[in-house]
């Protein structure tokens, strides 16, 4: 399709930059967490508390933030989200303790549900391609995860706070942004009700997606939240290291993972992903020199740009009809796992600084299994074919859905 022909570029453009900068804003952190420690004097899981206080408020708060969204309309939801963000971040660079760190991400979480519960709906109801503009939101995340961590490092080498700070004012340049260009959907929706979204769960092939989400989602927060405490470089150069990472993130996103998806299919896509990093979670956790640790945070950061790109559009296939139910009942698994992880990884670096990859393993070890008895089902529910097709005519039925593949044949 001829992008031109898009009516709303301008609102999705702008809703795309917004995403970036709210995303470069949680990756800043990244760097700054042994400086974060080291200042304040507290141990690597209370540290870790930054991450999980986010992650937990995140998750829950995308509930009230679908109900509302239905309720007020998209856009004031969003840019009272981006307002929030910024004045989180810019009281958290003048905070004296983890305690009032802690509250303030968790403000800051909030503020991000609101926007990560809106924004993609916005775009997909505002675009005529739906691929196209699912891959532009998973791409502006990918290189707000490549941007932030070297921002981070190189204003961390000043102070810790100063990363908190900017980051509040680029939810002051988002805010300008979304009050300016962004639009609100032109098909009003009906207010949504709690039960609609935990209906969502009714459909098996949406549960299944949940499941392996939530296992992946697990690692991706045991990487993002503990291996800069594993690696133990200074502030600049561990910015370095992540936006490494943040680059494989991207490059997965934007030259892989949809065109591996268009050939064997975005379920077999995903399991291709979860099968790389369980690899690096072992590669990880037996890495014998910085060097090598490094090099698997770039692969990992890789794998997890290719479940990344294919995620989101599949909760979207997969889930409600009404794509606020689908994004609110998917958002609150993928975050709902992710938040205990960090803390978990902190309190088992205790013990010994390979466990937190070891039980990352575990649990991704689990959700692997979980794909492999229900690719199937996923890939009918989604109009794919997998290898083992045999068991795809049965889950066919089950799910209503063409036997054949409704997409690209492959």
């Amino acid at each position: 399709m001829d992008r031109r022909a898009e009516p709303n570029r301008s609102a999705i453009y702008a809703t795309t930059l917004v995403a970036f900068l709210a995303i470069a804003g949680i990756a800043v952190v990244d760097p700054i967490l042994p400086a974060i420690g080291e200042a304040i004097g507290v141990t690597a899981w209370q540290v870790e508390l930054l991450f999980t206080a986010y992650i937990a408020v995140m998750a829950v708060g995308m509930i009230p933030a679908t109900l509302a969204s239905g309720r007020f309309g998209f856009k004031p939801v969003l840019i009272t989200g981006v307002s929030v963000v910024g004045l989180a971040a810019i009281l958290a660079s003048f905070s004296n303790n983890i305690v009032q760190l802690s509250v303030l991400r968790g403000v800051w979480g909030l503020g991000n549900a609101m926007f990560f519960a809106t924004a993609m709906v916005v775009l997909v109801n505002l675009a005529l391609d739906r691929e196209w503009v699912v891959g532009l939101f998973e791409t502006a995340l990918g290189l707000g995860f490549a941007v932030g961590p070297l921002l981070g490092g190189l204003l961390g080498e000043v102070s810790w706070r100063l990363p908190f700070f900017v980051c509040g004012v680029f939810m002051v340049l988002a805010l300008a942004v979304a009050a300016r260009k962004l639009r609100e959907p032109t098909n009003r929706q009906a207010p949504v009700r709690v039960g609609q979204i935990f209906a969502t769960y009714r459909r098996p092939a949406f549960v299944a997606l949940c499941a392996v989400t939530a296992a992946y989602n697990f690692v991706f927060f045991v990487v993002l939240g503990y291996t800069p405490l594993f690696l133990g470089l200074d502030v600049v150069p561990l910015g370095l290291a992540f936006t490494g990472w943040g680059l494989g993130l991207a490059a997965g996103i934007l030259v892989i993972g949809h065109r591996l998806a268009h050939r064997i299919g975005a379920v077999q896509t995903v399991g291709v992903a979860v099968a790389g990093l369980l690899v690096c979670m072992v590669l990880f956790a037996t890495s014998s020199g910085t060097t090598e640790s490094l090099v698997v945070l770039v692969l990992s950061g890789l794998c997890m740009g290719l479940a990344n790109a294919n995620l989101t559009d599949l909760a979207l296939g997969l889930g409600s009809r009404d794509r606020r139910l689908a994004t609110g009942a998917f958002n609150l698994v993928r975050w709902g796992a992710a938040a205990p992880a960090p803390i978990i990884a902190g309190k088992l670096a205790e013990r010994s600084l390979a466990l937190p990859y070891w039980v990352g393993f575990a649990v991704l070890a689990a959700g692997v299994l979980v794909y492999l008895a229900t690719a199937h089902v996923m890939a009918a529910g989604y109009g794919e074919r997998v290898l083992w097709s045999r068991w795809n005519r049965a889950a066919a039925r089950a799910e209503g859905a063409p036997e054949e593949p409704v997409g690209e044949a492959y």
